[in-house]
């Protein structure tokens, strides 16, 4: 099978170059292949004619596409259509690797894949475009969604060197308690993808580390591994931080689809334990 991975770069692109080990796989970086480029985006990806191309380019800082809602929706939207078009003219299945965000977070339970996305931000709006454009115009899809994804030099709050390096640098922290994810391991979303591309049994799945926390339960979990249990981290809501996204409050997700296949991804605890003793916690 020779698989393409658009945004090769990225965390989960990077992740997934290393769990396809046994495929031909074409990594496409941005300098390689820009997504908002409709005809380099079918010449290229026509040229290589790969079996399937899971789609990871996007633009992802949520902050920034608040700011900036026209380029995340060219980037998100129009970029993925771009991809999807390609996919359908050379005969490839896609994976397209979307986001919890596209749920309102107003659930009392996991969003399942069936639930009716209610997107409530400008980056969320976008990946829910991309999600309508593959839908409507693809008929071998993944629809992978996944949530607070860190990996090795991720600069994201979710990255929990990122965590580590504040509570050095400030002495302590301040963590909102009223935003709940799924923390989710690049790698080991890589490896759900990587099984998943061999069912073709198309369609909509969550792929997350399993389990969900608040966003100051992960940050105190991150402390307690790394030995910093005495950075004292004040709980703070939604309301007392301000960011120029909105992210949905209670938006974990819950495996069916692809636990149904025989795909799961173990506890979040157990990957971000894996996560600080093989990457160190500096």
């Amino acid at each position: 099978m020779k698989v393409a991975i658009t945004g090769a770069a990225g965390q989960l692109g990077s992740a997934l170059t290393l769990s396809l080990p046994a495929l031909n796989v074409v990594s496409l970086q941005h300098l390689d292949l820009d997504v908002t480029d409709r005809l380099t985006v079918k010449k290229v990806l026509c040229k290589l004619r790969p079996d399937a191309v899971i789609h990871c380019a996007a633009m992802t800082d949520v902050d920034a596409c608040a700011r900036d809602p026209e380029k995340a929706y060219r980037v998100n939207a129009l970029g993925t259509q771009n991809v999807v078009l390609a996919c359908a003219a050379c005969d490839a299945a896609m994976v397209y690797v979307s986001t919890n965000e596209v749920f309102d977070g107003t659930a009392t339970e996991p969003y399942r894949e069936w639930d009716p996305p209610h997107p409530i931000n400008p980056y969320a709006r976008s990946k829910a475009a991309g999600e309508w454009f593959v839908r409507h115009l693809l008929t071998r899809f993944y629809i992978a969604r996944t949530a607070w994804l860190y990996a090795p030099g991720g600069r994201n709050f979710s990255n929990p060197h990122r965590i580590v390096q504040l509570a050095d640098k400030h002495g302590s922290l301040k963590v909102v308690t009223d935003e709940i994810g799924n923390p989710t391991y690049a790698p080991d979303l890589a490896d759900a993808i990587a099984a998943l591309i061999h069912t073709n049994a198309y369609g909509v799945y969550h792929l997350t580390n399993a389990g969900y926390c608040s966003r100051y339960d992960f940050a105190r979990e991150i402390l307690r591994i790394s030995e910093r249990e005495h950075v004292p981290v004040e709980p703070i809501t939604l309301a007392d931080f301000q960011r120029a996204s909105t992210p949905p409050r209670f938006a974990p997700l819950a495996n069916t689809a692809a636990a149904a296949l025989g795909i799961t991804l173990r506890p979040w605890q157990e990957a971000l334990e894996e996560f600080l003793n093989t990457e160190g916690a500096a």
